[in-house]
């Protein structure tokens, strides 16, 4: 796999170095909010949630990374959540951390993944799951030319409220 960077960020495979980083992504209210870390995780919570992304690494299924800046802050993390290489389609997600957000890393992380999926992986299509109310990853995702599908309504629940999913997407042939 070739580095996936640009100029201000880069992309490296999650593996256990990262478990303090994602222990303060899931104490982090706007993460909680927004994504499907549990409210109330418990301790051994980020240790499971980057074990599933190495473990996706070698089963497929998955491919987690780990956003840094140029200097080795660690800015947040970006991953096909959901891969599906037979069916050529996945989901991505992404968080920034509390510190590196309204720097455009997200949009930087999310073109860098999605330009590695639908190129090198040979994917056809990537989607992307954001909650209604996520304004900023609304607006990441549309400046980057993913298309609006439509909203899965009532689709998420935690702690016993239920909140609306909208669905974008990008094909290959619509990459910029």
């Amino acid at each position: 796999m070739p580095p996936l960077s640009d100029d201000a960020i880069r992309l490296e495979p999650l593996d256990e170095r990262f478990v303090p980083d994602f222990e303060q992504l899931a104490g982090d209210p706007e993460v909680v909010r927004f994504t499907r870390v549990p409210a109330k995780a418990d301790s051994g919570f980020a240790a499971t949630w980057v074990g599933r992304y190495v473990a996706g690494w070698d089963d497929g299924s998955r491919a987690g990374f780990a956003i840094l800046s140029s200097d080795d802050e660690f800015l947040g993390l970006v991953a096909i959540v959901d891969l599906d290489l037979a069916g050529r389609q996945g989901e991505i997600g992404y968080v920034v951390a509390a510190a590196a957000r309204g720097r455009g890393v997200a949009g930087r992380a999310l073109r860098l993944v999605s330009g590695w999926a639908l190129g090198a992986l040979d994917l056809e299509r990537v989607e992307l799951r954001i909650s209604s109310d996520n304004e900023p990853s609304l607006r990441v995702a549309e400046r980057l030319g993913f298309v609006r599908e439509g909203v899965l309504r009532s689709l998420h629940l935690k702690d016993d409220v239920r909140s609306d999913v909208a669905i974008y997407s990008l094909l290959r042939a619509e990459l910029r």
